[in-house]
């Protein structure tokens, strides 16, 4: 039974991984190139996210559960500690990203089709685009957490 849920551990860590890499990877570099609008492209992303969120959110859920069965089986050390913050870390990461990055981009990009002159268009624009780079750097920061989660889970 040990061996199974650490297995099934270290699956899990890895099918979350590969999801945040492909997301981040592809489908948002994908949506870039697309001829869309800013607001379309924001809009599309919004469905990938929520469709996603039900697959990712169900994944680090079961991620959680199993981390800490593998501990209960195989026993707590140090390092299922640190793993243990680090999945905690990610569903803060994870949390923000959906809840807030997500619905204010999209506003500000609608914000922004909806400008009444083109002063009003580049000041929302600007407060998009900078919002996109912390936006980015949180999900840079979700790559690497996640990285470190696979690595503990399947090596410790």
């Amino acid at each position: 039974m040990e061996a199974l849920v650490h297995v099934v551990h270290a699956v899990l860590a890895g099918m979350w991984l590969g999801g945040v890499a492909f997301t981040t990877l592809v489908v948002s570099p994908a949506l870039k190139e697309m001829k869309w609008s800013v607001a379309e492209r924001m809009s599309v992303r919004s469905v990938i996210g929520r469709h996603y969120a039900r697959v990712g959110t169900v994944n680090l859920v079961l991620l959680a559960g199993f981390a800490v069965l593998d501990g209960v089986f195989g026993g707590i050390e140090v390092v299922l500690y640190v793993e243990y913050v680090l999945i905690v870390v990610l569903f803060g990461l994870t949390a923000a990203h959906g809840a807030y990055f997500g619905r204010r981009l999209r506003e500000l990009a609608a914000a922004e089709r909806e400008a009444r002159d083109q002063a009003e268009a580049r000041e929302r624009a600007g407060r998009r685009r900078a919002l996109q780079r912390v936006s980015f750097g949180v999900s840079m920061a979700n790559l690497a957490v996640s990285a470190a989660v696979a690595v503990l889970a399947a090596g410790w």
